[in-house]
């Protein structure tokens, strides 16, 4: 999905009536609705995790090698990866770790990581979105080439040698957010130029000018409400991508270690055993899967809610 494509369609509501109908479309959107309860019971259970395991009864890092067949090297005893009432969705081969435990630990990671990356994209791609669009033809020249590399530019790449130099004592979750967000904010910042460089023609920009208001302030005051809504309908979309990011970096081992567990070091881990024990592959993949289409389909219904030229949506999408 394209930033023209986003902006066009996030063109800013300007009256409370508009908000109103921004909210009834979403409503009507019965796949838009059907992510949300997702998302919104996926952050609930990330977030009640310590609760959540507690009532369990069991821990992340505690190994039982009790249950696990030594004979077939390590594989767990029993149907579906060993689940039981002590372990509801099995256990891990080798190390007899909760599954249970591990999979919403993952789940605290990777929303930590998708929101807190989030954050740093959204400041960063505004932040120099607004100075281009505001700036003079010199700084906008510079800026734009620079949002141009930034958007070319191999983040997996550099990603991958970043992340592999940093020293194991610094707070992998923090560097996932700092390096995933330096190389992504590009897209963002696209955005909010384009939109900037419109509405600055606008005759309540011009009137505030004239008044003698300084560029900080019309920049605060009149430019950024007025690219709210482009900015949220791509921040939704962008949430989905940051969690497959840390997953892909967990997955090639320079993301989150060990004992810390994440979805992708899950799946790492799970390649070797997918045949011997199906569930240990299908419990991260299965939860990464339904959060990002969670989150992707959400996002193409706040879009649709905020686009004034799409169709009503009587009775929600099928």
């Amino acid at each position: 999905m394209s930033t023209e494509l986003i902006a066009e369609a996030g063109a800013a509501p300007e009256a409370p009536a508009r908000g109103r109908q921004v909210r009834r479309r979403l409503y009507a959107d019965r796949m838009a609705m059907a992510g949300l309860v997702i998302a919104v019971l996926m952050i609930v259970a990330a977030l009640a995790a310590p609760l959540l395991v507690h009532l369990e009864g069991q821990d992340a890092t505690a190994y039982h090698p009790e249950l696990l067949d030594s004979a077939r090297g390590g594989v767990p005893r029993g149907s579906f990866g060993g689940a039981s009432g002590a372990h509801w969705l099995g256990v891990e081969p080798t190390t007899g770790r909760d599954l249970f435990a591990r999979a919403l630990g993952g789940a605290r990671i990777s929303f930590l990581v998708a929101f807190g990356t989030l954050i740093v994209q959204i400041l960063l791609g505004v932040g120099i979105g607004l100075a281009a669009g505001l700036g003079g033809k010199v700084a906008d020249a510079f800026l734009g080439r620079l949002i141009d590399l930034a958007i070319s530019f191999p983040q997996l790449i550099f990603a991958i040698a970043l992340l592999a130099i940093v020293p194991g004592t610094f707070p992998r979750p923090i560097l996932l957010m700092m390096v995933i967000g330096l190389f992504g904010w590009g897209g963002t910042a696209r955005l909010i130029r384009g939109q900037v460089l419109s509405l600055k023609t606008r005759d309540y920009v011009s009137a505030a000018r004239l008044s003698g208001a300084s560029r900080t302030r019309i920049a605060l005051r009149e430019i950024l409400p007025g690219v709210s809504a482009p900015l949220v309908t791509y921040a939704a979309l962008l949430l989905p991508n940051n969690m497959i990011s840390e997953a892909g970096l967990s997955f090639l081992g320079v993301g989150v270690r060990p004992p810390a567990s994440s979805w992708g070091q899950m799946l790492s881990s799970a390649t070797t055993w997918f045949q011997a024990d199906p569930m240990y592959v299908l419990v991260p993949g299965l939860l990464l899967l339904v959060n990002v289409l969670a989150f992707t389909v959400l996002a193409d219904g706040v879009r649709t809610a905020l686009d004034p030229k799409a169709p009503s949506l009587r009775g929600g999408r099928r």
